[in-house]
């Protein structure tokens, strides 16, 4: 059988590209994984030597580009079209690599993917997941729910967000085991008519569909309740929401240090605390996760946070791999096929966020 093939955008990050060597060199050393590093050599080789690595299955790609973290993703792309995420995206593009991982600048990246790597047919919106942890009262294996769009677009219509409910939906159950789970929209009441046309239009049609559990709408409270395994928004939305949560670890330990510095009572309150608090940081630290996926391409894309350390970028690797030997798009092209042929609706232009 053919070995997996990555490609990982080796410039892209804070602390790249030492970090990703690191990463990739772990990843490597656990399994048959093959690893085309692209970026420039002069950066990466050093740290390749430090590693004292040097097999084969991990392949330098060479571009002295790179898109810096800040820039404008449209104008990027523009000025730096050789950058290392952009030449990465066109070797899963050309059949070289089967998925791309990136810690690099997030609108790049998802603007870079869009034109360079095909979408699943029919799909006109990809969407930026994520997995947050909960209370878990559908007391699944794990606490995490995955929450899509949460940035590649700003706004989208009922049937984009059909489809970030079918991806999800598939998601969730390749990846995470889950047999039917739970998909739910994010709305403002649990009513089918709450959020305006275009949620109520995909709710109505959510409702219809007989391959997928949907359970309604759900708010914002619920979030963490965890009685949802996939919940469906807008990026907007979606974003603000994911670092919410995102945030609340930091507020925990600031108000921790807060106390302590107040009474003596409250110090030793938190010291007995302390390893619940260190869990809870534990729990939302993005370097558990590795990466969030581009979902909607034909092929997989994995954006890892901007500070993933090495772990991260493993952490990362290890969930292609796993997505690729699961046939994740291939099961997400059989579900938006099904729903196509369910319910038939006119295409419309392809527009991420990051065009403007």
């Amino acid at each position: 059988m053919k070995p997996i093939t990555l490609a990982v955008d080796a410039m892209g990050g804070d602390f790249a590209p030492e970090v990703v060597v690191q990463g990739v060199c772990a990843a490597v050393r656990q399994s048959d994984l093959r690893i085309l590093l692209v970026g420039n050599p002069e950066a990466i080789s050093p740290f390749l030597k430090k590693e004292m690595y040097g097999d084969d299955r991990i392949e330098i790609i060479p571009t002295f580009q790179s898109i810096p973290m800040d820039a404008s993703p449209k104008k990027a792309l523009e000025e730096f079209p050789e950058a290392s995420m952009i030449k990465a995206a066109k070797l899963v593009q050309s059949g070289a690599a089967d998925a791309l991982i990136s810690a690099g600048n997030t609108g790049a990246l998802v603007l870079s993917a869009a034109r360079n790597i095909p979408r699943i047919q029919n799909v006109h919106r990809t969407a930026l997941a994520a997995v947050y942890p909960t209370l878990n009262e559908l007391k699944r294996k794990d606490i995490f729910s995955l929450i899509l769009d949460v940035g590649a677009n700003v706004l989208v219509d009922p049937e984009n967000l059909v489809h970030f409910a079918l991806m999800g939906s598939s998601y969730a159950s390749e990846i995470k085991g889950i047999q039917d789970p739970a998909v739910a929209l994010l709305n403002m009441g649990s009513e089918p008519n709450k959020g305006g046309p275009r949620y109520a239009e995909a709710y109505a049609i959510l409702s219809e569909l007989p391959h997928i559990n949907f359970i309604g709408n759900i708010e914002g409270h619920d979030l963490l309740r965890g009685i949802a395994d996939v919940v469906v928004t807008e990026g907007l939305v979606g974003n603000v929401a994911i670092k919410t949560i995102e945030g609340s670890a930091e507020t925990v330990m600031g108000l921790g240090k807060m106390a302590f510095k107040q009474k003596f009572i409250w110090k030793l309150g938190l010291i007995m605390l302390s390893s619940g608090i260190r869990g809870l940081k534990k729990l939302t630290d993005y370097q558990e996760y590795g990466g969030a996926p581009i979902l909607g391409l034909n092929k997989l894309v994995l954006k890892c946070h901007g500070k993933s350390t090495s772990r991260a970028i493993h952490n990362a690797i290890k969930l292609a791999a796993k997505s690729i030997r699961d046939d994740l798009t291939g099961n997400m092209q059989r579900s938006i096929r099904t729903f196509e042929e369910t319910i038939i609706k006119p295409g419309d232009s392809y527009v991420t966020a990051y065009e403007s």
